[in-house]
C-alpha cells in the first residue's frame, strides 16, 4: 500500500528539503522544523504545562535581559543548509526585525527546549548536538520532575565543539551567562 502526499509534502529536489523552503510552505504546520533535510512536523497536542511554562519563562527572561539582548518564542534558526529547528525559546543579540523568520547561529547565544513526549530524543540528544556544531554559546534543557521545572544547563566548550553540563536547576535558575539571572522557577508554573 502506497501512501499519498498532498503535493506540498514532496521535496523540491532529490536532495530533500533545505532550510529556505520553510519560508515557502504556508500549507505546513505550524511549528514545523527541518532536520537534516527532512520535515518535523508537531503532531501531538502541546500540553498546558509546556505551554504556560514557555510563555512564563520567556516574559521573565525579556524581563531580565539587559539592553542587547531579546527573548523570542519558536522562532527556527538556519543551523546550514538542511536544518533549520525551532526551540521553543532563544535568546538572540540581533536587533529586532518585524519581518524575519529565522535567526543565524552567531546571533543566538542560548537554546532552550521544554521536553515534550513527542520531542524527547530530539530535545535530549539531536538538537544539542547539532546546536553544539553550529557553535551556539549555551544549551538549555526543561524537564518536567512531577510538575516543576527543572533546568539543565550547558555552555559550549570551544576546543570541543560540545556542551560541558553547568548545573541542574530546581526551584530557582541562577546564572552569570550570558547576563546574569535570578529566577523563581515555581512562579513559571502554577
Amino acid at each position: 500500500m502506497t501512501a499519498n502526499f498532498p503535493d506540498w509534502m514532496i521535496p523540491p529536489r532529490p536532495s530533500g528539503w533545505e532550510a529556505d523552503d520553510l519560508d515557502h510552505l504556508p500549507q505546513a504546520p505550524r511549528h514545523t522544523e527541518l532536520i537534516d533535510g527532512a520535515l518535523i512536523f508537531m503532531m501531538s497536542p502541546q500540553r498546558s504545562w509546556h505551554s504556560r511554562l514557555v510563555e512564563n519563562l520567556t516574559f521573565a527572561l525579556r524581563h531580565a535581559a539587559p539592553d542587547g539582548f531579546d527573548v523570542e518564542r519558536e522562532m527556527t534558526v538556519r543551523l546550514d543548509r538542511r536544518s533549520r529547528p525551532e526551540p521553543d525559546i532563544l535568546i538572540t543579540t540581533a536587533a529586532y526585525d518585524p519581518d524575519r523568520t529565522w535567526y543565524a547561529p552567531e546571533d543566538v547565544v542560548v537554546m532552550i527546549e521544554v521536553v515534550s513526549a513527542e520531542s524527547a530524543d530530539r530535545d535530549r540528544s539531536l538538537k544539542p548536538f547539532k546546536y553544539a556544531q553550529a557553535r551556539i554559546p549555551h544549551f538549555w534543557r526543561i524537564e518536567d520532575e512531577d510538575g516543576a521545572a527543572t533546568v539543565h544547563t550547558y555552555e559550549l566548550d570551544p576546543m570541543t565543539s560540545s556542551y560541558v553540563p553547568t548545573g541542574i536547576h530546581r526551584d530557582r535558575l541562577r546564572l552569570t551567562a550570558p547576563f546574569p539571572i535570578d529566577l523563581n522557577l515555581d512562579t513559571l508554573v502554577p
